[in-house]
């Protein structure tokens, strides 16, 4: 999986990459004009904010305001570019299981055609994961309160011990579901099913597999997690260098001016090196639960046959001619 993963990086890395590029690229360049814009609105008031003392509330509202609006736009941003990447991985991957080309338009037609599907997939697989979870928090939340009530601090002690028992039992369990539904955004793609049938079908192909399916998709996001690092490690070196990015060199009281600056800089180099990291670890996991999904499928519906039949049929034109093999 993970060769086959890499080999499809390294002979399509145009459409994946230049699609994950424009995507982050463009959440990237709406957050930095987002966060310039909330600069500006705050930078009037910066040297009241940072002065001796604590601030009036009234002070302290635009702020709020700003880095508010710039934190909701952000989640929105880049919820948006990842499901559209998360949609183009495996339409790239269609054509690449049949030797197919495929250009960057239809990448963008297709990916976005499935982008809606994809969002409700990912809300509705977290929301299968969280409810398990709120509701032990909120029974045990509850608890701890009549206890509290009661003033009996003798009974809290099991209360704890129950609480981290249950959360032991709880991490598991969700582990398990987000195994059980993790093929859903690629059959979103792959099949057009909607979200609720996508998680059905998930479910279903994982059955029967699941340590296999835990094991390839662990080690996929702990490589791409590593390799993300590594991408980042520059990055923050080059914030560390002496003399760069240098508080002392504004002198004893800095103006709120300088302070944007300085951190507008530190912020700059931040979201550089996340677009850059991005680029590997948004593409390499959907690729390899891609893949492990065409072979769930090769083992248990001999989809082997109907994958040469369809390589062997004649192209759209926008694929343009076929590969000499075929």
């Amino acid at each position: 999986m993970l060769s086959g993963a890499f080999s499809t990086l390294g002979r399509y890395w145009k459409p994946l990459i230049g699609m994950a590029l424009t995507l982050f690229g463009a959440a990237t360049l709406v957050m930095i004009l987002a966060l310039v814009v909330a600069a500006s609105a705050v930078a009037t008031q910066w040297d009241e904010l940072t002065s001796p003392g604590s601030p009036d509330a009234a002070q302290l509202v635009p702020l709020g305001v700003a880095f508010g609006v710039l934190m909701v736009l952000g989640m929105i941003t880049y919820l948006l570019a990842s499901a559209v990447v998360q949609a183009a991985v495996p339409v790239v991957l269609q054509e690449a299981v049949l030797g197919r080309p495929i250009r960057f338009g239809e990448v963008w037609k297709r990916a976005w055609a499935r982008v809606w599907s994809i969002i409700g997939t990912v809300f509705l697989t977290g929301l299968i994961m969280i409810v398990p979870l709120a509701l032990f928090l909120a029974g045990f939340a509850g608890l701890m309160i009549y206890a509290i009530s009661l003033g009996d601090e003798d009974g809290m002690v099991p209360l704890i011990v129950v609480g981290l028992i249950g959360a032991l039992l709880i991490g598991p369990f969700a582990v398990w579901l987000w195994v059980r539904f993790s093929l859903a955004p690629t059959v979103v793609v792959f099949e057009h099913q909607r979200p609720v049938a996508a998680l059905r079908r998930s479910a279903q192909l994982v059955r029967g597999t699941w340590w296999r399916v835990f094991g390839v998709g662990l080690l996929a996001y702990v490589l791409a997690s590593m390799i993300g690092y590594l991408i980042q490690m520059p990055f923050q070196m080059v914030g560390m260098v002496p003399g760069l990015f240098e508080p002392e060199d504004m002198g004893a009281d800095p103006t709120g001016g300088e302070l944007i600056a300085l951190f507008g800089g530190l912020l700059l180099l931040s979201f550089l090196s996340q677009l850059i990291a991005q680029l590997f670890t948004a593409i390499f996991p959907p690729l390899v639960v891609g893949l492990l999904y065409v072979d769930l499928r090769m083992r248990s519906e001999n989809l082997g046959p109907v994958l040469a039949e369809a390589a062997g049929a004649t192209l759209p034109e926008q694929y343009g001619p076929p590969p000499a093999h075929v």
